[in-house]
């Protein structure tokens, strides 16, 4: 995922930044906890693509404070 494409991309839902998970190959937005996928390197932000995430991705994903 390119850097300076992920520091432009924001969730369509909260409008917050967005956290690139290389191990899915998602877009993570940790606010609306959702994951957009990526297809072909193409960030898919829709709301009806994306999916809920789990408590135990979100602790996978979550940035530990």
């Amino acid at each position: 995922m390119d850097k300076k494409l992920l520091e432009l991309l924001v969730c369509p839902v909260t409008k917050t930044n967005l956290i690139y998970d290389k191990e899915s190959q998602e877009l993570v937005s940790l606010a609306a906890r959702l994951a957009y996928p990526i297809r072909q390197g193409i960030p898919i932000m829709l709301g009806d693509e994306a999916r809920q995430l789990s408590d135990t991705e979100m602790e996978r994903i979550a940035p530990s404070k």
